[in-house]
């Protein structure tokens, strides 16, 4: 069988850092993990193509070569990810599509006329693709029927199949699931409460695997809480600590989890020992009240300040998501997310407004409510949409005061004032790695953000003088710091697009009002 793989397009967002990747000639930020899994759990004698349509789009010659096409993606590619299933199947393919987005919604999937529908994970469900396509079958749906997958057989993710130089940073996986019960994350709802980790020789074979095809930048833990299950997180690290020191620290390592990290010292060092660097914590909201409601009590036991810059103190540059549209949420909301930025000077803050996602809590209280907004039941997780739901605070009032918090927190100004302060205070690794000399792109890259930030903008004082102070106090993070200063050029661009976005659909809901009252006084 020859598979042809498409990844679909992701609409520029949040961590899309297009401006930031063209400096450095990268076409994405990171690799379709689970596109390269399915093709490692699926038959070896079967030929594999991958296209990651965020670095080149497939050919005439692919479509030709292909035989089964198979498609997968989260919400936010839902548009590109069924044009590619209707592009398909005009070319008489069979095609079959899996990943998040489909296992939550697989009706529009049905609807661009996909064969196949591969729901829940694929280490259950591909080997059900695999029996019926010997049987000669051209159409199914295969589930898990509730069952979860032992990762522990997860095969080593085909990292052959990619352009590696395409990309800024590498991805693998250690665990899936969360053990928390947050309303709105549709995390629980697709890999369950329970967190299912692979043992520590496996995750150690799949950075052996990056180590040998020469890669050597950053890798990007995607677990969706990596200390889910601290027991089998500590076992990992403590076996990974070695594995770094005797290859020389080729990865800085970065993760998501959930912020009673702080609490866990021994955790946090084995963190930094394993040449981990940044964290991304979700905070949600400074405001108790809303933390409450949402289910998000682990937020709620300690001070969230407090936590914040002991994660960072102990060496990792800490990034955050902040949500508005929580019910009962009072005015200034943004105002408080803002002084909570501030005040821990986290470089890359996230905002955006509550999406009420499938499946999840929140999307079922607020169906039962009648809440949820016709054609818009679907969510989708992007910072220039409004909510999908009836808000309790005037939709209008919230819009704009979430367009002035994100166009506030990426004043380039401010911005590097938090970039200088998370770092001054951030304790350096205490690795040493053999130096390397950057590469063409990289000084093109950085004589770029000197020449913007240092010469160009009115940031040019403030630019120079906390490079310095940086250089002087703190020379151990100079690099990342440098990384983050050249984040703005994204921010700059990126910020604008969700004001114009908002601001658009704000004014497309009061045409949509005007005309309602004018029919109703004719």
């Amino acid at each position: 069988m020859r598979v042809l793989l498409l990844y679909p397009l992701f609409p520029e967002s949040f961590w899309s850092f297009n401006k930031a990747l063209e400096l450095i000639g990268r076409k994405a930020s990171l690799p379709p993990l689970g596109m390269i899994t399915v093709a490692a759990i699926l038959p070896q004698t079967w030929e594999f193509r991958l296209v990651d349509r965020n670095v080149r789009f497939e050919t005439e010659a692919d479509w030709d070569w292909a035989e089964l096409v198979i498609v997968s993606g989260m919400i936010v590619q839902k548009p590109d990810l069924l044009s590619v299933i209707r592009e398909a199947k005009q070319r008489g393919k069979l095609v079959a599509a899996g990943g998040p987005y489909v296992t939550s919604v697989p009706d529009a999937a049905l609807a661009a006329g996909v064969d196949f529908l591969i729901l829940d994970e694929g280490e259950i469900t591909l080997p059900q693709l695999v029996e019926a396509l010997e049987r000669g079958e051209t159409s199914g749906t295969f589930t898990a029927e509730g069952d979860k997958p032992d990762v522990t057989h997860t095969p080593i993710p085909r990292y052959d199949l990619l352009d590696l130089n395409a990309y800024s940073d590498m991805s693998v996986q250690f665990s899936r699931g969360c053990p928390f019960q947050c309303e709105f994350c549709d995390i629980i709802v697709l890999y369950g409460r329970k967190p299912r980790t692979k043992t520590p020789a496996q995750l150690l074979a799949e950075l052996q695997t990056l180590y040998d095809l020469g890669w050597r930048r950053p890798v990007f833990v995607v677990d969706d809480n990596f200390i889910g299950n601290k027991r089998n997180v500590k076992l990992l690290l403590r076996e990974l600590v070695p594995w770094m020191a005797a290859h020389g620290y080729p990865f800085r390592l970065s993760t998501e989890a959930s912020v009673d990290l702080a609490q866990d010292r021994e955790l946090l060092e084995l963190m930094i020992q394993a040449n981990f660097s940044a964290v991304f914590l979700g905070i949600e909201t400074p405001d108790t009240d809303s933390l409450a409601l949402t289910q998000k009590f682990q937020n709620t036991r300690n001070s969230l300040v407090e936590a914040v810059q002991t994660i960072n103190r102990a060496g990792l540059r800490v990034m955050a998501g902040f949500i508005m549209g929580f019910d009962g949420e009072k005015v200034g909301a943004g105002d408080r997310i803002i002084d909570f930025v501030e005040a821990t000077a986290i470089p890359q803050a996230l905002c955006s407004m509550l999406q009420a996602l499938p499946q999840t809590a929140l999307w079922k209280r607020l169906q039962q409510e009648g809440r949820l907004l016709e054609g818009r039941e679907e969510g989708d997780i992007h910072q220039t949409t409004l909510t999908n739901f009836i808000p309790t605070r005037p939709l209008e009032e919230l819009a704009h005061e979430y367009v002035s918090c994100f166009w506030r927190l990426y004043e380039p100004d401010r911005y590097l004032a938090r970039v200088y302060r998370h770092f001054l205070n951030m304790r350096p690794t205490p690795h040493k790695k053999q130096f390397r000399m950057p590469g063409l792109m990289e000084i093109r890259g950085l004589l770029i953000v000197c020449w913007r930030q240092g010469l160009k903008r009115q940031t040019r004082w403030q630019f120079w003088r906390q490079l310095f102070s940086i250089v002087r106090h703190n020379p151990g993070v100079f690099e990342h710091y440098l990384v983050n200063c050249a984040h703005i050029e994204h921010f700059l661009e990126y910020r604008q697009i969700v004001r114009n976005n908002i601001e658009a659909q704000l004014a497309q809901l009061e045409g949509k009002a005007s005309s309602k009252t004018l029919a109703m006084l004719r």
